[in-house]
């Protein structure tokens, strides 16, 4: 029999219960309890905010990214030292489980150009609220404007508008998010709580986040939201590994962001909290060779301005104001050190954004604290999922499914739990 049979088996024997209490109402916590009311449980679902999964809404305004159509050694791999961890929530949840779940909500989905995996009208709001709309038929409750404030034994007490109230609980699934865009909901508060209970939790850190990049103010006037595409960026990172990608990135008014950036940035934060500043590479003409540029660059240009010159084999706009910003104005007339500079244009990283501003948060709840079913060690029937613990992924859909998958995880593992307890 599947342990998804002999779960619900079990439980049919079992009375519904109101005491199971998961807080945080993010994709996680969702996931969990939709795991939790198929199997015939009515959890509790407690939020700080008015509404639920606020982060994914914002996330999904640029197209709702669900996860990433890829080979799944590749896939796994994007949780870098996190992979082995990860693996049970990916095998309870994969991108075809998410595209199946998405499905099954009304809606279907495509693969685009780069792998990523979209619902058709690429909107997050129509598959949340369907996804909301059969938690609650299907029995789950929530409790909106409820903040965890603490945590002592089987009491959990919360801010609510009518004033403070405590709980107890049967089990507890804790999906309390990061600390990026603290504004829909994700503080990272919670670690004062659980670190009171002698949990070991690694400094939060950003996530696929932008970086300052000292611009000219003449450049960041002219080019602040410019997309630079076709590029490749490269580097080597701490570790003596050479990464080298095309796409595309963003130059901003203090910096550079974008999905190349995101992809990388890890890497280049390890790099940065060793050593600030520090410098990355662009090849601004990757279809051209540095043989080809220069012979380009080296004919003559009689007359015409350097501009003017410039402009007849596609040096313009952002890319040759990128070379007035690293080259004096006589430098700029020698055609060996442009072609190098263009192969190799050195883009110097002064510091990231601050973890408010990332897409996404490092560090966490160490693993060490918890079993193989995401339950905390010394505090049985207490599970952590999410975010909150200390890993992390680049955008891509690679948050999204692994948040869900251990929201999958620790509810299946809850069920066991819970069985087990009526067992004793």
């Amino acid at each position: 029999m599947s342990l998804k049979r002999e779960i619900t088996s079990k439980l049919c024997s079992l009375k519904n219960s109101n005491n199971i209490a998961i807080i945080g109402a993010g994709p996680a916590g969702l996931m969990a309890a939709e795991v939790l009311s198929n199997a015939g449980y009515t959890p509790l679902v407690f939020d700080s905010k008015p509404s639920a999964a606020r982060k994914f809404l914002r996330a999904g305004r640029g197209g709702l990214n669900l996860t990433h159509d890829e080979e799944s050694a590749l896939f796994s791999s994007r949780y870098f030292e996190a992979e082995d961890f990860l693996a049970p929530a990916l095998e309870t949840f994969s991108p075809t489980h998410m595209r199946l779940w998405a499905k099954e909500l009304g809606f279907e989905t495509y693969v685009g150009s780069s792998g990523k995996v979209y619902p058709l009208d690429k909107k997050a709001a129509p598959l949340l609220r369907s996804w909301i709309h059969r938690l609650k038929a299907n029995g789950t409750q929530f409790k909106m404007q409820h903040k965890l404030v603490s945590w002592s034994k089987n009491s959990w007490q919360f801010q609510t508008p009518d004033g403070l109230i405590k709980c107890s609980f049967d089990g507890v699934i804790l999906a309390l998010g990061g600390a990026s865009w603290p504004s829909l909901g994700s503080t990272g508060e919670w670690t004062k709580i659980l670190e009171k209970k002698g949990l070991s939790i690694n400094p939060l850190k950003p996530a696929n986040m932008g970086f300052n990049v000292s611009w000219s103010d003449v450049f960041k006037e002219k080019f602040s939201g410019t997309a630079l595409k076709n590029v490749i960026l490269s580097f080597t990172d701490i570790k003596g590994i050479f990464h080298s990608k095309m796409g595309e990135l963003m130059v901003s008014e203090y910096g550079v962001e974008g999905s190349l950036i995101y992809t990388y940035s890890k890497q280049m934060r390890e790099m940065m909290d060793r050593e600030s500043p520090c410098i990355v590479y662009l090849d601004l003409f990757p279809h051209r060779t540095l043989s080809k540029l220069t012979q380009e660059l080296s004919k003559s240009r009689g007359k015409q301005s350097l501009s003017a010159f410039w402009k007849r084999i596609g040096l313009t706009g952002i890319k040759a104001s990128m070379l007035r910003e690293v080259l004096q104005k006589e430098e700029l007339k020698e055609p060996e050190l442009v072609a190098k500079i263009l192969k190799k244009f050195p883009l110097k990283l002064d510091s990231y954004r601050p973890l408010e501003e990332a897409i996404s948060t490092a560090g966490g709840l160490a693993f060490e604290n918890l079993d193989e079913s995401l339950m905390l060690n010394d505090f049985a029937g207490v599970f952590c999922v999410g975010e909150m613990l200390d890993w992390e992924a680049p955008t891509g859909g690679y948050l999204l499914t692994g948040v869900m998958g251990q929201g999958k995880q620790a509810a299946e593992g809850l069920l066991k739990f819970l069985i087990e307890i009526q067992q004793i």
